[in-house]
């Protein structure tokens, strides 16, 4: 089919862009905190509420992604802006700073809207740039990774949103803007006619058989050693930068108060180093990561970026004690942490197919929130015993680990389906390689 008797496919990153800015908004919660803390909440209930937000959003991603084959893409991203529109929308109309309702419209109600489009850009992009699947899936976790930096500002810094009109009325305007946006970018999320190709692009297939037409999901992902290596190297990833994340201001300042810096120039130092060179490295490292993947492929990719962090990660508590250090090791462990958000989606498409990426990445996804329970842990308790060190050195090994891991996750094969018990598939796969040996 024709590239010019379609949708010109770059309305879809637009699209994107605009529905992953209002998603990232779970990643600017901490610019409501200090507020929250000054009405009477604890630490913990902060906290609370940010978690159950991510869990909410794991979850919820694996519903949509099975109803994403249903309803189709322009639906589901409405419903997910109406969803998080409301839930902002509702918590300043209406919860104030209660923690309950905060915890409800924000947390389960807010995380959910979220977990239901996320995946959406991801599955309509693949499709739309089968040729630049990397490039296009980093650009649409960009504007989630960039957005959070933009509803901090406007909060704070930039547009004095909390002190000038109040915790409530900037959550109803975060509401509206939300439910805007991604119904606006929801208007480009449809899918490309069947059959449609790109003006130039041909298919490739694995010697072993692969391709895009590959259509494996729900429990036979499941059943996959694929799968599982994946899985395990996304939960050690995620786990190692979700960790850094939370020790990114904790542990520098005491690095560096014991490297004679004074409590102010440690806050400051370590300010810097989180909210500007970690999280600018962060978006900027799920573009670069996912075009780099376009041109390496993805098992080179996460190899090297599993690796690096890896040995970043063990480096870290040495570098966190000078100040321009510190910053180049933010901004490594920011950068490779972006990265996962545009490989994981990308390798699961690749070894699985990017038909289903829809109803498999959520699966694949789940490891997020694995790491995002254990790394943060493990940090906090070792960090309780004094010994921040052997937190990083732990989970930068784990993450070395993965390099090995995603070494050996090798494209399917038919073999391994009709090993697997997948005969429909192995067959598929069989006739393709005969087709093949025959040309």
């Amino acid at each position: 089919m024709a590239d010019d008797k379609v949708m010109n496919r770059w309305l879809v990153v637009l699209g994107a862009i605009l529905i992953q800015l209002c998603l990232g908004a779970i990643y600017a919660w901490s610019v409501f905190t200090p507020a929250l803390n000054a009405a009477g909440w604890s630490k913990m209930q902060t906290q609370a509420v940010f978690a159950v937000g991510l869990a909410m959003f794991a979850v919820t991603m694996v519903w949509a992604g099975k109803k994403l084959a249903v309803w189709g893409p322009k639906k589901l991203t409405m419903l997910s802006g109406v969803v998080l529109g409301c839930g902002y929308a509702l918590a300043g109309l209406f919860g104030g700073t209660n923690f309950m309702s905060l915890l409800l419209l924000i947390g389960v109600v807010g995380g959910g809207g979220i977990g239901i489009g996320y995946v959406v850009p991801i599955a309509v992009g693949m499709r739309w740039f089968p040729d630049k699947k990397g490039l296009i899936t980093g650009l649409a976790v960009a504007g989630f990774g960039f957005g959070a930096m933009g509803w901090v500002k406007l909060a704070g810094s930039w547009g004095h949103l909390i002190a000038n009109y109040g915790l409530s009325t900037t959550f109803t305007i975060y509401g509206v803007a939300f439910a805007v946006l991604v119904i606006l970018g929801g208007l480009f999320m449809t899918f490309p006619p069947e059959g449609w190709l790109p003006k130039g692009y041909t298919p490739s297939a694995t010697v072993e058989g692969s391709s895009d037409d590959l259509n494996i999901q729900g429990t036979d992902l499941l059943k996959t050693y694929q799968f599982k290596l994946i899985f395990l190297t996304f939960v050690f990833s995620a786990g190692a930068g979700l960790m850094s994340i939370g020790l990114m201001k904790l542990y520098p300042m005491e690095a560096l108060q014991n490297a004679g810096y004074s409590a102010a120039e440690a806050s400051a130092i370590s300010g810097t180093a989180m909210a500007v060179f970690f999280s600018l490295a962060n978006g900027i490292g799920r573009i670069v990561w996912g075009t780099l993947s376009d041109l390496m492929g993805r098992q080179v990719s996460i190899i090297i970026m599993t690796a690096t962090q890896g040995i970043c990660v063990i480096a870290f508590p040495t570098m966190a004690s000078s100040e321009l250090i510190l910053y180049v090791g933010a901004t490594f462990i920011g950068f490779n942490f972006g990265g996962n958000f545009a490989l994981f989606p990308t390798m699961t498409a690749d070894i699985f197919g990017a038909k289903n990426v829809g109803i498999n990445y959520p699966f694949v996804f789940l490891a997020y929130g694995v790491g995002g329970i254990g790394g943060p842990i493990l940090g906090g308790f070792l960090g309780d015993m004094g010994n921040f060190p052997l937190a990083f050195t732990t989970c930068g090994a784990l993450c070395l680990l993965g390099a090995v891991l995603t070494w050996h996750c090798n494209p399917i094969n038919a073999k391994e389906h009709e090993l697997s018990g997948f005969k429909p598939i192995a067959r598929m796969l069989a006739a393709e390689q005969l087709s093949a040996q025959r040309k």
